[in-house]
């Protein structure tokens, strides 16, 4: 892709959204491009991987549960189309994005039939980018509307959470917390994270995610239920049903 795409965030550009919990995958060669992509968007709070070409993007793609795919056309040892098509023949139900310069309508269309869910030519405008990212990941959100884990469920369309048979009521902060938590399990989620999802760029001394988290842990992890909740030594907090963690105070 040509460097042209890149673009100069404007100081105070970024808005005060919180946390996205959309993981996206990117695979394309362009380390330049890339790392404009990733300061703008990692500053709106998604979560991005990359991979330099075909074979190295599929194998990502097999190991995380990304909500969206973005491939560039030309890449090195498998062009785009066929990821494409290998992606949607083993499964994956990834929204997936075409980043080209291919901008007549037959290729287009043959990005289409090969199972591509949107297509934007270079060059592009960021915000345009990440409008469409959004999109992609709250379609995806759609068919699947509840996260899940161990015997943890958060409903997304009716906010309802429940662990096992018990209800569990929380307020606002602990919800966003806990939507990011489980995004991410099992995997460590840092303290900054967790603070953005909850307050955006307003945020407080570090006392106030010690006490969120406390309530979250409180109302999650009763005595006689295993451990979900886990705090991790100086990395953040991890959300998984494991003996591994090193639990710590909150």
């Amino acid at each position: 892709m040509s460097d042209s795409c890149q673009v100069a965030v404007a100081p105070g550009a970024r808005s005060g959204a919180r946390e996205t919990g959309a993981r996206v995958l990117f695979v394309e060669d362009n380390q330049g491009l890339l790392a404009s992509v990733f300061a703008y968007l990692e500053a709106r709070g998604f979560v991005l991987d990359a991979a330099p070409d075909g074979p190295s993007g599929l194998q990502l793609a097999a190991q995380g549960d990304y909500d969206v795919i973005v491939l560039d056309w030309m890449l090195p040892r498998m062009d785009g189309i066929e990821v494409l098509r290998h992606l949607r023949n083993h499964g994956s139900d990834a929204s997936i994005l075409l980043l080209t310069a291919r901008d007549q309508l037959d290729s287009k269309l043959a990005g289409f039939r090969a199972g591509a869910d949107d297509y934007l030519a270079k060059p592009f405008a960021m915000a345009e980018l990440e409008a469409r990212l959004l999109a992609l990941s709250f379609r995806r959100f759609g068919r699947k509307q509840v996260l899940q884990v161990s015997d943890l469920h958060f409903d997304l369309l009716t906010q309802t959470i429940t662990r096992g048979e018990r209800l569990l009521r929380l307020y606002s902060g602990c919800r966003a917390v806990l939507e990011v938590l489980m995004r991410e399990s099992p995997n460590v989620v840092s303290r900054e994270r967790l603070e953005f999802a909850i307050w955006g760029d307003d945020r407080p001394d570090r006392d106030m995610l010690r006490s969120h988290m406390y309530e979250l842990r409180k109302r999650l992890d009763l005595d006689e239920e295993p451990k979900l909740l886990h705090t991790i030594n100086k990395q953040g907090y991890r959300l998984a049903l494991t003996d591994a963690a090193e639990d710590g105070k909150a």
